[in-house]
């Protein structure tokens, strides 16, 4: 039996790159109540685990985002 999908709200944040983490962890989380923005610092070695409500927002030694924040 099929089900459908609700609509989860903006999924993709292009327009944080370049930001500092802090503040794009408090855009995504308004932007969607229901993702939580996880900061973690570019190198670091993850499980390839899909979260559908974690965004991770990679970011530099200086703090800045540096990877466009999706969803998963």
């Amino acid at each position: 039996m099929a089900t459908k999908c609700e609509d989860s709200g903006k999924s993709s944040w292009p327009e944080l790159m370049g930001t500092k983490g802090e503040y794009a962890k408090e855009v995504i989380e308004r932007e969607n109540p229901k993702m939580k923005a996880v900061i973690i610092l570019q190198g670091t070695i993850m499980l390839a685990v899909i979260i559908p409500t974690r965004v991770i927002v990679w970011v530099n030694d200086c703090g800045i985002v540096v990877v466009t924040p999706v969803n998963g």
